[in-house]
């Protein structure tokens, strides 16, 4: 009698059934940022939109300084010309390089729409995190809080805060302007640096309201999901449940508005600008050098088109970035 439960024809597989394969090799765990960011590299037009942000961030920060641009340097005989060689985007009406301008009005415009949003992002994931979390009361009165900040006269606001501020503010544009890396200054050259970034910060601190909604209702669906409750029973901190556990889950919604709200703060750079609250003359932002080219567009529509073009351009890759970013960072295709 044969032994079939003992030695080497245990392993032999029945007649007409596949063996049983070898198991894999256990493969090394990735973390959740690096799966993130394998799919957003699989984005072909996330990442090319990437790529136009920072080439016009790198443009604008380090081109002029380089090669001595000016936004400033007027040629009253000349006056307003077409693109030529001599300059690329033509000129103003007083001769001043449009180009040049440009590259300008784009740290302006690029800078005040990552200290707004910086500065929305901060305050409003907090905000709106730990009033979801919390609920009841707490949370019912920190958002009649944010409805009460809503009905405050924006304009008033910033008006405000200028004049409190404007101490601080001049103490600042002498320290940002004097600010160097190896020797170079990237802002040196900019006048009234410290009256735009305060300004733009009391955007910010308007911005954040709607961010704080959205990270609230986002925030009341994950705080009831399986693994947070996990959490609880294993005795974590609310602190550590809200920005270790929760905040991660929300990022994708937040991300998507960051990005939208960057152009948006832009347009309304503008607008301020319009009320003398914003840039001074002569520096310009893209959105002063639209305003302006709207104003001459039937006699010299180049003024317009450069900068509409390239504001256009920005608008489309934030928007193109922020999707790829928010399918990239959404935990639910960590498996796919």
């Amino acid at each position: 009698m044969i032994d079939n439960t003992s030695g080497p024809a245990a392993t032999v597989p029945l007649a007409g059934k596949p063996a049983p394969a070898a198991s894999a090799p256990d493969e090394k765990p990735h973390s959740p940022w690096r799966d993130a960011w394998l799919r957003l590299r699989r984005n072909r037009l996330a990442v090319v939109s990437g790529i136009i942000v920072l080439t016009l961030t790198f443009f604008c920060v380090v081109v002029p300084t380089v090669f001595g641009l000016s936004y400033q340097d007027q040629n009253l005989s000349l006056g307003a010309t077409p693109p030529s060689a001599a300059h690329w985007f033509g000129t103003d009406e007083l001769g001043r390089d449009l180009f040049a301008r440009l590259l300008y009005g784009g740290r302006i415009s690029l800078m005040v729409g990552l200290i707004a949003s910086c500065v929305a992002l901060t305050i409003g994931v907090s905000y709106g995190a730990i009033a979801g979390y919390t609920g009841g009361k707490l949370d019912a009165f920190m958002m009649r809080v944010v409805d009460i900040l809503y009905a405050l006269p924006f304009t008033v606001f910033v008006i405000l805060m200028m004049v409190f501020l404007k101490e601080p503010m001049n103490q600042l544009d002498a320290a940002l302007r004097g600010f160097s890396v190896f020797g170079y200054t990237p802002l040196g050259d900019l006048q009234g640096i410290g009256k735009i970034v305060g300004l733009f910060a009391a955007i910010g601190a308007v911005e954040w309201l709607t961010m704080a909604r959205i990270v609230r209702g986002q925030v009341l669906t994950v705080k009831k999901m399986e693994y947070i409750e996990a959490a609880r029973t294993l005795g974590y901190g609310h602190t550590r449940i809200i920005f270790r556990h929760i905040v991660p889950n929300v990022l994708g919604p937040v991300i998507v508005f960051t990005t939208l709200t960057i152009p948006a703060v832009m347009m309304l750079e503008s607008f301020l600008s319009f009320l003398g609250l914003g840039v001074d003359a002569p520096l310009s932002s893209w959105g002063t050098l639209i305003k302006d080219g709207a104003d001459k567009m039937e006699n010299y529509p180049w003024l317009l088109i450069f900068p509409g073009g390239i504001f256009a351009l920005t608008l489309l890759s934030l928007n193109l970035l922020g999707d790829g970013l928010r399918d990239a960072l959404d935990v639910r295709a960590a498996k796919d």
